[in-house]
């Protein structure tokens, strides 16, 4: 492909910034967990005058991308928001269906990915399982299964998930083990807690990166997200750049973590 002129010029001082950024943050500190919320696939289609299926694909060749720095970096749990409950539950028959094949079809690819297994990064789905096909939950499986001694590594993938829905769903299996006589509800504790989540295995998230322009978390992981940072990117998912993700290392490195004190 012939580049033009502007993008001649533009692509040494691309390097050239980019260099200057890792020189800022190569000494950390680095977040121990990162959370992704992913946003803007359809809107960047639209802009582009593409299909919405092409915006959820071009988003998905994306992760793959942003998981390698993220790796790179040896930044050890990293949670993507998938799908959220109400994309299960609200979004066309057809874009779902769209959504779930390539969620498909990237399982199938992760589990067959070299630098997954030479990284020994365990992969764990949680979610309303419930609400996509059996297909999806069977390769959900065989990708748990597959990971489940590696621990060097923790890519975890909220698939129609919700954080209340998460929060609700615990405190029914505590109710549950008290009013049999399980649990006395003296005992519980926020550690206790944790080991009714589906999520209660990774750590509190360190900082949350969104993209398009939106500030807001979508009832992404709320408990893990108490004391999270938090950094909004102006930029369409499909076009997140790794001077963006280095940007919000930077932004995060900057900042002063009280937690609540």
């Amino acid at each position: 492909m012939t580049l033009n002129v502007g993008e001649r010029l533009t692509k040494p001082l691309y390097k050239i910034y980019e260099k200057w950024l890792w020189l800022q943050i190569k000494n950390g500190p680095f977040p121990r967990h990162i959370g992704v919320i992913p946003d803007g696939n359809r809107r960047w289609a639209r802009e582009k005058g593409l299909d919405i299926v092409n915006g959820h694909y071009y988003g998905y060749t994306k992760i793959k991308e942003v998981l390698k720095w993220i790796w790179e970096l040896k930044i050890p749990y990293v949670t993507l928001f998938a799908m959220s409950t109400e994309n299960c539950l609200y979004r066309s028959p057809e874009e779902k269906q769209n959504l779930f094949n390539i969620i498909k079809n990237g399982l199938e690819e992760l589990i067959s990915l070299r630098e997954l297994h030479e990284n020994k990064v365990r992969i764990k789905i949680v979610g309303n399982l419930d609400l996509v096909p059996e297909e999806l939950r069977e390769i959900a499986r065989k990708a748990e299964e597959a990971t489940s001694k590696y621990s060097n590594y923790t890519l975890t993938i909220a698939l129609c998930y919700g954080g209340r829905q998460e929060i609700i769903e615990a405190v029914r299996k505590i109710v549950e083990d008290a009013v049999s006589n399980q649990l006395n509800p003296s005992e519980i504790t926020e550690e206790l807690f944790l080991k009714y989540l589906p999520t209660g295995e990774i750590p509190d998230l360190d900082l949350i990166i969104r993209t398009s322009g939106e500030e807001r978390i979508s009832n992404f992981l709320l408990w893990h997200s108490a004391y999270s940072e938090l950094y909004f990117c102006d930029v369409y998912w499909p076009e997140f750049r790794k001077i963006d993700f280095w940007r919000a290392i930077r932004s995060y490195q900057r900042r002063e973590r009280r937690f609540g004190r």
